[in-house]
């Protein structure tokens, strides 16, 4: 959330010391909140021999509120490790930075060491009360599918809510405006999406060069509240620190246009009220604020309409709801369930979407729930927006896969399914298309398949436990089989289950007169001297070429064999012949190949493999090397 994260916390935004360190020009661009300009030079100090713990601060915080949390835990950690006093409220932006990042067991380790230092902070008794509380958001977790929106932008775009049927939002797009030195992008304003797709500023005197963001509207369609700086009639005011705070502002519409633009009564120039919902009645107008009373950076209050232009006074929602932390965000649907965005209650990371949960009476609090995954992430998610009779509704996240630094998300809840995604790889790795991947369940067919461009396929199931059988093949490859146990899934998040299958490639025919000896790797089938039975060794190799010639049933070969020197030439010859014989005669008792694939004669010692011929001294292993069969293809 690295554009909006100034337009909602200005609110409680603590003031900064300055260190001598540092110089005053940073400090400045630090205090008027230039993260983009003073991270650079942060860096630079903070790299330096003997840097101050303050530039180690400065240097997490400008991270932290620039919504780059890798680095902010990195320099958090830096300053941890120095003997500077510590902030507890460190720990909580340590334990956000991790989660965030995915590191949950270190975020945990964070706020533990915040419980010791703060354990009468809401947050750390809430922590210590939840230890299980990944689990408890996957038991609240549903099945939703998400989309990412066509209109996001590489920029900002937050905030969607649905005004007679058109879209609602907040977006940087608009280049032309002045950039915001938080991030280098153009200021917000709000844009409105017709149902045929096109996109416009929303008419009339609603948008300035500030900030403008997070609308709600009447019943009636006729009014509508908005954020903006304190920007009125021409004039940014800030407060005494020269901080522009923000307010809620109420404009009618007169003639299809949005005018008469008015500040509420309980604004002020001291603190910020943003993020206006209405009751389903319209008679309560929900807000966030920093106004005092407030337990955190930011609180969500509400006030009553008691006419037109008379409001009661502002009514924090007390403990249960607000923590030490943020909570902003507020929407109402129209059951009347209230739901706002938190980094102070349990969750993920970063802000998550909380259901209010009444007991019978309708008024008590009986919970505060975690809406679960997908709709949270370990990243910021905000400005939920939910139609709780269509089912459908609208997130903002800035989590990774988006197309900017925040993205407008459309979601509706479905039925469960389960997903099967799987990848078929080569042995080498590489990915195999156009494979076909054929399903079966309790012998019944499922599916057949055929793997995309990048060798993966999927399947979707309805709902129950499952053995799912996967069969890969394509020409040329050997089968990979693999079976899948499927369970039922608690939710969308955990509703998808992997399987990757590996194909070997087929050896490939050899070519006419090569030699299965090489091609095979095979042991020289040694006899014993003066003998022609198949030895053990030389039936293991045997068994190979048995096994290639049926895989390559058009294959037929000569069998050559040999004896050594040692007996005279003509009696060698003939043990050859029988030992040709045996050979030939194994390959066809035990391999079951047939006897017109299989030629060949006995050699006697014509063809030595090496100097021992006749009447020639050799050791009795190098006579052994002559003594073998030699197996060449002479039909493929």
């Amino acid at each position: 959330m690295k554009q909006i994260t100034k337009i909602i916390f200005l609110i409680g935004f603590c003031a900064l010391s300055q260190a001598q360190q540092i110089r005053r020009g940073t400090l400045k661009d630090y205090s008027n909140f230039d993260y983009t300009g003073t991270i650079e030079v942060l860096e630079k100090l903070a790299n330096k021999k003997n840097p101050s713990p303050d530039v180690f601060l400065k240097l997490a915080d400008a991270y932290y509120n620039n919504g780059k949390m890798d680095e902010a835990a990195r320099w958090y950690e830096r300053l941890l490790n120095t003997e500077a006093i510590i902030d507890p409220e460190i720990y909580f932006k340590q334990s956000i930075a991790l989660k965030t990042i995915g590191k949950y067991e270190a975020a945990n380790e964070s706020m533990l060491k915040f419980t010791k230092v703060s354990p009468q902070d809401s947050r750390a008794i809430r922590f210590l009360s939840s230890k299980d509380y990944l689990d408890n958001i996957v038991d609240n977790s549903a099945f939703i599918t998400l989309k990412n929106l066509d209109i996001n932008t590489p920029l900002s775009d937050f905030g969607g809510i649905l005004y007679d049927e058109n879209l609602i939002f907040a977006s940087s797009r608009d280049e032309s405006e002045k950039i915001y030195k938080w991030n280098d992008q153009p200021f917000l304003d709000l844009f409105e999406l017709s149902t045929d797709g096109a996109i416009s500023e929303i008419q009339g005197d609603i948008n300035t060069k500030y900030h403008e963001s997070s609308a709600a509207f009447t019943r009636d369609g006729k009014t509508m509240y908005f954020t903006r700086n304190n920007y009125y009639k021409k004039r940014l005011k800030g407060d005494e620190n020269n901080s522009h705070r923000l307010k809620i502002y109420k404009a009618k519409k007169v003639d299809g246009t949005w005018t008469n633009v008015e500040s509420l009564p309980f604004n002020s120039d001291d603190y910020s009220t943003a993020h206006p919902a209405l009751s389903p009645d319209g008679k309560t107008l929900y807000f966030a604020s920093d106004m005092p009373g407030s337990l955190g950076s930011s609180d969500i209050f509400k006030v009553a309409i008691i006419d037109d232009d008379i409001y009661g006074n502002p009514v924090n929602l007390g403990s249960k709801i607000n923590t030490e932390g943020r909570e902003n965000f507020p929407y109402v649907s129209k059951n009347g369930t209230l739901y706002f965005s938190s980094n102070g209650h349990i969750g993920l990371g970063g802000l998550d979407v909380y259901e209010v949960e009444r007991k019978a009476d309708d008024v008590q609090i009986k919970n505060i729930l975690n809406v679960g995954r997908p709709i949270n992430s370990s990243y910021d998610d905000f400005s939920f927006f939910f139609n709780d009779k269509a089912l459908t509704g609208y997130i903002t996240s800035n989590r990774p896969g988006g197309k900017g630094d925040d993205d407008i998300y459309s979601f509706a809840k479905t039925e469960c399914t389960q997903n099967l995604f799987g990848i078929v790889k080569t042995e080498a790795g590489e990915l195999l298309d156009n494979a076909t991947i054929i399903l079966t369940s309790d012998n019944n067919a499922v599916s057949e398949l055929q793997t995309d461009e990048k060798g993966s396929f999927e399947a979707n199931f309805k709902c129950e436990s499952r053995i799912i059988d996967i069969v890969a093949a394509k020409e040329g490859y050997e089968e990979d089989r693999i079976s899948i146990s499927l369970e039922v899934p608690k939710s969308s998040y955990e509703n998808t289950t992997e399987a990757r299958l590996t194909l070997k490639e087929k050896t490939k025919v050899a070519a006419i007169g090569t030699d299965l000896f090489n091609l095979l790797d095979l042991q020289p089938i040694y006899f014993d001297y003066d003998k022609s039975f198949i030895r053990n060794d030389a039936a293991m190799e045997l068994e190979k070429i048995i096994n290639y010639m049926k895989e390559f049933p058009s294959v037929k070969i000569e069998v050559k064999s040999h004896t050594d020197a040692r007996g005279n030439d003509s009696y060698n010859l003939a043990l050859s012949e029988r030992r040709n014989a045996a050979t030939k005669a194994y390959l066809i008792e035990q391999g079951n190949i047939t006897p017109n694939r299989l030629s060949g004669r006995g050699y006697g010692e014509t063809q030595l493999t090496n100097n021992c011929s006749n009447n020639v001294p050799c050791a009795k292993e190098d006579h052994q090397a002559n003594r073998r069969s030699e197996f060449i293809i002479i039909e493929n």
